[in-house]
């Protein structure tokens, strides 16, 4: 690996700029030492990207479609495509990198597998993959989460996984991530941790981008196909850790001429004190394994997030995407929970697609930008809103 840091991938040490790095136990190095030395040999090598490619095609069904929206194009007066995440087996990017870390795992000869889950997407992703390999799977979840995700949770149980919730904190993703950091310490040998997002210690941010990296590798031959031009104009994606918007940025990170927008959730408002935008709020600190930028207090205590969306319901963000926006490489915005709910069901009427609520913010941002007609503009549709059909039902009269 280079020592000098790119925006597709780390230095050495793990650093995207100033973010980034392995800040763990004790008790965690050999682990993260292990994936360290060993992640990119593996995941290279032939037969996993045999394995791992015959995956996606039969198991996961991509490529996903590149979908032209005609009639929200007409709405912002330019072209806008739709990348059908939504469209993955289980309902979101997440198995992407779940089918990754799961033949990873097994190469390094690991018989358990820990997950959290904010969501549940990742949490049913990871439990899919267990059971399609026969192996013992265990999902932490904010006891707050489960509530509000009861599909996804009933979805875990069966395919065989055992959810346990976490009920400290703000009782969500953060305090999910926690337990299952907890069970890796005093399991450290038999046991995989399968990471969600673009977070947590090196190697997994940039281990988790390389694997939803397949996002814009597709985009790109699709726009060709269709436009007659690998790039356009801009992405985006809707941010929480990240791992949605580090894959459909991947392969455009050095294509200076593609503006990469990442959306954040502003919760009740940036000011209000019920929030999730990170970039807006935060500032450098470490959590969950690596220094980037975080919602804290003033004496260095995690403020606890708000979105009415729980997989964008992190008070950080990955490295990659906290370098993209100190750099200005990347646009940060943000939208309300209720913009957010706006646009979901603008979407859901305009096109027939009812989006995750996730997605919806990376929506709702198209109101905050100016677009030209001769614009090319790709959103990636990171899920699909079954899971949150208890929450747009509430706002339905």
């Amino acid at each position: 690996m280079s020592t000098r840091a790119t925006y597709q991938q780390p230095n050495a040490q793990g650093y995207y700029g100033l973010f980034g790095g392995a800040y763990i136990p004790e008790m965690l190095h050999r682990n993260v030492e292990d994936l360290r030395t060993k992640y990119m040999g593996i995941i290279y090598e032939k037969e996993f990207q045999k394995e791992f490619q015959y995956l996606l095609r039969d198991y996961v069904g991509r490529p996903t479609p590149l979908y032209l929206a005609e009639r929200l194009s007409e709405q912002f007066g330019t072209t806008i495509y739709l990348k059908r995440e939504d469209l993955c087996h289980t309902g979101a990017h997440k198995i992407n990198n779940t089918i990754g870390q799961i033949l990873l795992a097994q190469r390094l000869g690991k018989k358990r597998i820990i997950a959290e889950t904010g969501a549940g997407q990742h949490g049913v992703a990871t439990a899919t993959v267990c059971a399609l390999k026969g192996v013992e799977c265990i999902v932490y979840m904010g006891e707050k989460d489960i509530e509000r995700q009861a599909p996804n949770v009933a979805r875990m149980k069966m395919l065989g996984a055992t959810v346990i919730p976490a009920t400290s904190g703000s009782k969500t993703l953060k305090d999910a991530t926690n337990e299952a950091i907890r069970d890796w310490i005093n399991n450290p040998h038999d046991t995989h941790y399968i990471i969600g997002s673009v977070v947590g210690p090196h190697p997994y941010p940039d281990m988790v981008a390389r694997f939803q990296s397949v996002i814009s590798e597709e985009m790109r031959k699709q726009l060709l196909e269709k436009t007659g031009s690998e790039l356009p104009t801009h992405v985006m994606a809707c941010v929480g850790g990240g791992s949605n918007a580090a894959g459909a940025f991947y392969h455009f990170l050095d294509e200076l001429s593609v503006q990469l927008i990442a959306v954040e959730a502003a919760g009740h408002g940036i000011d209000s004190g019920l929030s999730a935008a990170t970039t807006a709020l935060g500032k450098p600190g470490i959590l969950h394994g690596s220094k980037s930028l975080l919602m804290q207090t003033d004496d260095g205590q995690v403020v606890e997030p708000h979105s009415i969306s729980a997989g964008l319901d992190y008070p950080g963000i990955g490295p990659l995407h906290a370098h993209l926006f100190k750099s200005g490489r990347g646009t940060f915005l943000s939208v309300t929970d209720e913009d957010a709910l706006t646009a979901a069901f603008e979407l859901a009427k305009l096109e027939g697609i009812i989006p995750a609520l996730e997605t919806a913010h990376a929506l709702s941002a198209l109101k905050q930008m100016k677009f030209k007609k001769e614009d090319v503009v790709v959103i990636c549709l990171s899920g699909r809103g079954d899971k949150d059909l208890a929450t747009y039902m509430e706002t339905i009269t």
